[in-house]
C-alpha cells in the first residue's frame, strides 16, 4: 500500500485539519507524500542494520548514577541525602545540559565539534510568568548570540553549516497567549526581531521553538511578522520548529513553503515529533474540545513525520530540512528519502549519541548532525529533565523500547505506515474523544479562543444577542408578570443598560408555592428516567443557545469571556450529571428478603424546594440547584440573586422549553427577605438549597427551624477562608500561575478563591517575587474584551466592603501589591487586585469576597501549626497544596478539615462529577454539589413489600424443587 493511501485511510476525524486547513484535495496527496512504499522497505532494512549495531554496542550512558550515590553515602560525617541528591542533579545536569553558561557550553562542545557535529544552543528556562523573568531570559539570549559569534568568528561555513540558537517565545514574554495577541505584537515581536537581527549580523541561525498547540496560530503570526520585516529580508537563517504529532504539521509545512517563496528565502525547518503529547491530550479533555490537536497513535505521528519529510524534500528551494530524531527507522527513512539533497539531522545533547555515532561511522561522514544543546543552571533543569525523561521513558518511545532486551529488532524498525494501515480503528480506542471521556454522560462542549474559525463566529453571535434588551420577570405557571420593570445595568459600565427586571413580591411567591405543591406529585411519578430525558434536552438547548447565555454572563455578571464559557459548561454538566444520577438511582431497587415475599425500595421527591442562588455563578449554580431538585422529583421555586436576574430568566425559559412543566418550576426575582417571609413559614415548603454567606444560611436555618410541621431540609454551601500551603520543594513558576489564578480569576468572586497564601520561609522571597510579578501582568477592563483578565466586582456594596477591608489591612498589615485603576474604569465597579502580608490567618475575622490575597510566612518545622491555624478559622471549603513530596501532601490532607483539596494546581474550577464541590464547618452542610450523594439529600425513601404467598402458596419455591 502506498503512503498516501495509508494516510488517507485514517478516519476524517484524524485528518480533517490536514485536509481542510491546507485546502489539499484527497487526490493531491499522492504528489505530496510519495508514490511508493519501496523507500520505506529500504528504510526498515537500513534501520534494522543501524539499530542492530547500536543494540550490540549498548545504550547505557557513560555515568553511573547509582554507584556515585552509594559512594557518597558510604562517607561518614557528611549530610548524606543532601550530598547524594546534589551529586545526582549535577550528573544529570552534565548528561542533559551542555553547560551552566554559554561560554562553558561552547568549551564543552569542542569535542563534538571536532567530530563534525554542529550545534543549536537553547537557553534553559521554562515559560516566564513575570516581566523580570522575561527580561532575564532575553538577556541570556542576547549574551548567547554574542558569545557564539565571538567563539565561532573563524568559522566561514554558510549559514546552515554555522551554529544556531533556539528561542522559546514563552520565555521572553510573560503573556505569550492568543488572548493577548495585540500585546504580543506590540511587545514580543519587536524583541524577537531584535534577536533575529543580532543573529543575522553575526551569521548565526535563529529557530523559533514550537510549544503547546493553543499557541500554534499565534506562533505562525509572529513568524510571518518577522519574515515581513525589511531588516530580515532575504535572510535564510530564520527557522521554525514543526511538530509532526500535530494534525496541523503537514499543512504548516505547506504554509512555510508558500511563505518562503513569497519572501524569496529558504526557511530552516526543525521537524520534531513533539514533547507535549500527554499535555495536549489532557488539555483537550479539560477544555471539552471537539477533537485532539494531536494524533492519538504513535504510528500516526511517525507516519505524519514521514509525510512532512516528503513535503520538505519536495521543496528544496524553499525549505532547509533539519530532522530531529532518536529513532533508527525515522533516521533511516529520512536518509533514504533525502538522498543527494542538502539537509541535516538533529539530536538532543545527552541522547541519541550511540545511534548518530554509528550512523556517521557507517556513512562516513553522512548527513551532518546538529546537537540541540540546552544551556543553563541546574536550578532551571528540573522541568526540562522531567519532560525528557517522560518523553523517552514512555512505552511507545523508541529509546525506551530499544533498551528492552526482549524487543525484537524487527519490531523496533517496523514501518509505521504499514503498522498504521493494519490498525483498526485508526484512532486509539483507549483515548476517547473529549465529549466521551466521562463515560455514561456526554461532556460539555468547549472551545479554544486561539481557534479563530470557531471563536470569531461565537463572539459575533454573542454581540448580536445583546442588541435585544431581555426582560426578567416573575414566571409563575408559565406566565411572566412584567409589572413596573426597572433597568439592569452592566457592572463594567453602569451607564450601559442591558435589560429590565420586574420583581416578585409575597403574593407571587405564595401563588408559585400553591401551584408547585399541586404539581409536584405528577412530576415525581414521571420517574428518574423521564425526568432525566427532559434535563438532557435542556442541556442540549443550553449549548445551542450558548452565545446569548454567555453574553449575559459577561454583561450582567461581569465575568470575562474565558470564565463565561467555563460557567456555561458547568451548567450543562450539572444538567447531564443529575440526569444520569436520576436515571441510575431513582429506578425501583429490589431488596433481598425471605422467599415468598418481594421488597422494593424507591426514592421520591420531598416536595417543593426553594433554590436560592448567588450572583457569582449566576448560571452554573442557579442551574445546578434547580436541576438537582428537579432530578430528585421536587418542584422548584427559583430565587436568583438580585444583581443577576436576566441570566436566571433565560435559563428557566430553556428548562420550560425542554419539557419541565410550567407549574413545577417557577422564577421569583426579588427581595430575598420578602419572598422568604412569605414562604418559609409554610409547612408545604420541604426544603431550601442555598449558596451564599454563612450569615444568610444561619438566618434561613433558624427561620425554618422555628416553624411547625415537617422538619425542612437545608442544603447550604457557604463561605470560605481558603488557603494554599507552599513548601520549599514547590516550583515557583507553578506557584505563581496557580496562586494568581486562584486569587484573582473572576475578580476573586469565587467561593473557592484563594484568600491566604502560606509560604515556607526558606523560599518565601523568591516565591513572593514571582507571585507579585505575575500579578503585575494582569489587566483590568471590560470583560467582553478577550484580553481582559480581571473584570468588575458585582456592585457598589461589594466594592465598599472590599475598600473597607483594604483600608484596614493597609493600617494593620503590609501592602505588597495594588494594581492601578485607569481612567477607562471610572464608569464600572472595579476594585484592583491587592496583596497584603499578614502575621497570621487569625487576623481575618470573616471571608473577604474579592481580589484580595493575604500572605503568611511559616517555618519548615511548623507545618502542623499551619494546619491548626487553618482549622481554627472554622471554615473548611478549599485548600491548595504545592509540594513535590507526597508525604507532605498526605500530612496536610490528614489534618486540615476542608471539603476540596488540590495538589500542585489551582484550587478553583471544580468539575461536576469529577471534583464534587462543597465544604464543612462554617463552609456548608453538604452533600457536595455535583457529587453522587446530592440528589439523595433532596429525596425521601419508601419501601413496598408484598407477601406473594397470600394468593395461595409459594409457586416459585415449589417449582425450584
Amino acid at each position: 500500500m502506498c503512503l498516501a493511501e495509508a494516510l488517507l485511510r485514517v478516519p476524517d476525524n484524524e485528518t480533517a485539519d490536514l485536509l481542510i486547513r491546507d485546502k489539499i484535495a484527497p487526490g493531491d496527496w499522492e504528489s505530496h507524500l510519495g508514490k511508493s512504499d519501496s523507500l520505506f522497505v529500504n528504510a526498515s532494512t537500513w534501520g534494522l542494520m543501524l539499530t542492530g549495531r547500536v543494540v550490540r554496542m549498548g545504550l547505557a550512558p557513560e555515568w553511573n548514577l547509582q554507584g556515585a550515590i552509594k559512594k557518597i553515602i558510604s562517607r561518614s560525617g557528611e549530610p548524606v541525602i543532601r550530598q547524594a541528591i546534589g551529586t545526582a542533579m549535577r550528573m544529570m545536569g552534565g548528561q542533559f545540559v551542555l553547560g551552566r553558561t554559554m561560554r562553558e557550553a561552547i568549551r564543552n562542545a569542542r569535542e563534538w565539534r571536532e567530530k563534525g557535529y554542529r550545534y543549536s544552543f537553547d537557553m534553559l528556562g521554562e515559560a516566564a510568568y513575570t516581566q523580570a523573568d522575561a527580561e532575564r531570559h532575553l538577556k541570556h539570549y542576547r549574551d548567547a548570540i554574542a558569545d557564539i559569534a565571538e567563539n565561532y568568528k573563524d568559522d566561514d561555513a554558510p549559514i546552515h553549516g554555522r551554529p544556531s540558537i533556539s528561542v522559546k517565545l514563552s520565555a521572553v514574554h510573560p503573556r505569550y497567549e492568543w488572548i493577548k495577541r495585540a500585546r504580543v505584537f506590540d511587545e514580543l515581536v519587536p524583541v524577537l526581531t531584535d534577536l533575529a537581527i543580532r543573529a543575522r549580523r553575526v551569521n548565526i541561525g535563529l529557530t523559533v521553538d514550537a510549544e503547546e498547540a493553543d499557541r500554534h496560530e499565534l506562533m505562525l503570526d509572529v513568524f510571518a511578522a518577522l519574515l515581513e520585516n525589511p531588516e530580515l529580508k532575504g535572510w535564510n537563517g530564520l527557522g521554525l520548529a514543526v511538530q509532526a504529532y500535530q494534525k496541523r504539521g503537514l499543512p504548516t509545512i505547506h504554509w512555510l513553503i508558500e511563505m518562503a517563496r513569497r519572501h524569496g528565502v529558504r526557511i530552516p525547518v526543525r521537524l520534531v515529533k513533539g514533547a507535549y503529547w500527554d499535555t495536549e491530550i489532557k488539555r483537550a479533555q479539560e477544555a471539552g474540545l471537539v477533537d485532539y490537536p494531536v494524533f492519538t497513535r504513535k504510528a500516526a505521528t511517525d507516519t505524519s513525520y514521514i509525510a512532512c519529510t516528503n513535503a520538505i524534500f519536495a521543496a528544496p528551494d524553499a525549505i532547509y530540512g533539519m530532522f530531529a530524531t532518536h529513532n533508527a527507522h525515522t533516521l533511516a527513512a529520512v536518509d533514504v528519502l533525502g538522498a543527494g539533497r542538502d539537509f541535516e539531522f538533529q539530536r538532543l545533547h545527552g541522547m541519541g549519541e550511540a545511534l548518530h555515532e554509528h550512523y556517521h561511522a557507517i556513512k562516513n561522514p553522512g548527513v551532518p548532525t546538529r546537537i540541540y544543546a540546552p544551556v543553563g543552571s541546574h536550578e532551571d533543569l528540573l522541568a526540562y529533565l522531567v519532560r525528557r525523561l517522560l518523553e523517552n521513558g514512555a512505552n511507545s518511545s523508541f529509546v525506551n523500547r530499544m533498551a528492552d532486551a526482549e524487543a525484537s529488532l524487527d519490531t523496533l524498525v517496523a514501518d509505521p505506515v504499514a503498522a498504521l494501515a493494519e490498525m483498526t480503528p485508526k484512532r486509539n480506542p483507549r483515548i476517547p474523544l473529549p465529549r466521551d471521556m466521562l463515560g455514561n454522560r456526554v461532556n460539555s462542549q468547549g472551545l479554544l479562543w486561539s481557534d479563530p474559525p470557531r471563536a470569531e463566529p461565537l463572539l459575533a453571535e454573542m454581540k448580536k444577542s445583546l442588541e435585544r434588551l431581555p426582560l426578567a420577570a416573575p414566571i409563575i405557571g408559565g406566565r411572566e408578570k412584567a409589572d413596573l420593570p426597572a433597568p439592569v445595568t452592566d457592572p463594567s459600565d453602569r451607564t450601559r443598560v442591558i435589560g429590565q427586571v420586574a420583581l416578585a413580591g409575597p403574593a407571587e411567591a405564595k401563588e408559585a408555592l400553591d401551584l408547585a405543591y399541586k404539581a409536584q406529585g405528577d412530576w415525581d411519578r414521571l420517574g428518574g428516567d423521564g425526568r432525566a430525558k427532559i434535563l438532557e434536552h435542556a442541556a442540549d438547548l443550553f449549548e445551542q443557545n450558548r452565545a446569548s447565555l454567555m453574553a449575559l454572563i459577561v454583561r450582567e455578571g461581569g465575568k470575562t469571556l474565558p470564565t463565561a464559557i467555563s460557567e456555561l459548561r458547568e451548567a450543562v454538566d450539572f444538567l447531564r450529571y443529575y440526569a444520569s444520577e436520576a436515571r441510575k438511582n431513582f429506578a425501583p431497587q429490589a431488596m433481598p428478603g425471605p422467599t415468598g415475599e418481594s421488597n422494593e425500595l424507591t426514592l421520591h421527591g420531598k416536595g417543593v424546594f426553594a433554590c436560592i442562588s448567588p450572583w457569582n455563578f449566576p448560571l452554573a449554580i442557579f442551574t445546578g440547584q434547580v436541576a438537582g431538585a428537579l432530578a430528585a422529583g421536587n418542584a422548584v421555586l427559583a430565587k436568583p440573586a438580585a444583581p443577576t436576574p436576566l441570566i436566571a430568566a433565560a435559563a428557566v425559559r430553556l428548562l420550560h422549553q425542554a419539557g419541565v412543566p410550567v407549574d413545577v418550576l417557577h422564577l421569583l426575582p426579588g427581595s430575598g427577605s420578602k419572598i422568604g417571609a412569605a414562604i418559609f413559614p409554610d409547612p408545604r415548603l420541604a426544603g431550601i438549597v442555598l449558596t451564599g454567606s454563612t450569615e444568610a444560611a444561619t438566618v434561613i436555618n433558624r427561620a425554618l427551624a422555628a416553624r411547625d410541621g415537617p422538619i425542612a431540609t437545608v442544603i447550604a454551601e457557604t463561605g470560605g477562608q481558603n488557603a494554599m500551603i507552599v513548601d520549599s520543594t514547590a516550583l515557583p513558576e507553578q506557584v505563581a500561575r496557580d496562586a494568581v489564578t486562584s486569587a484573582f480569576d473572576s475578580a476573586g468572586q469565587r467561593c473557592s478563591a484563594l484568600r491566604v497564601l502560606f509560604l515556607q520561609d526558606d523560599v518565601a522571597d523568591k516565591m513572593l517575587d514571582m507571585v507579585l510579578g505575575a500579578a503585575d501582568e494582569l489587566r483590568l477592563g471590560d470583560p467582553f474584551d478577550l484580553a481582559t483578565d480581571v473584570g468588575p466586582v458585582i456592585n457598589e456594596s461589594a466594592r465598599e466592603t472590599l475598600e473597607q477591608h483594604a483600608e484596614k489591612m493597609t493600617r494593620q498589615a503590609k501592602l505588597l501589591k495594588k494594581l492601578p485603576l485607569r481612567p477607562e474604569h471610572k464608569n464600572g465597579v472595579f476594585f484592583p487586585p491587592h496583596v497584603f502580608a499578614i502575621e497570621s490567618i487569625s487576623v481575618l475575622e470573616r471571608e473577604v469576597f474579592g481580589p484580595i490575597l493575604h500572605v503568611v510566612r511559616y517555618s519548615a518545622g511548623h507545618l502542623d501549626k499551619v494546619c491548626e491555624a487553618i482549622n481554627a478559622t472554622g471554615y473548611g471549603l478549599t485548600l491548595g497544596i504545592h509540594t513535590r513530596i507526597e508525604s507532605t501532601a498526605a500530612f496536610i490532607r490528614d489534618r486540615v478539615k476542608v471539603g476540596n483539596v488540590y495538589v500542585n494546581r489551582n484550587q478553583i474550577g471544580a468539575v461536576v462529577g469529577v471534583q464534587p464541590f462543597g465544604g464543612e464547618g462554617l463552609s456548608g452542610t453538604g452533600p457536595k454539589a455535583g457529587g453522587p450523594h446530592y440528589l439523595q439529600r433532596m429525596a425521601l425513601e419508601r419501601t413496598f413489600t408484598v407477601n406473594t404467598t397470600a394468593s395461595g402458596g409459594n409457586a416459585a419455591l415449589l417449582s425450584s424443587s
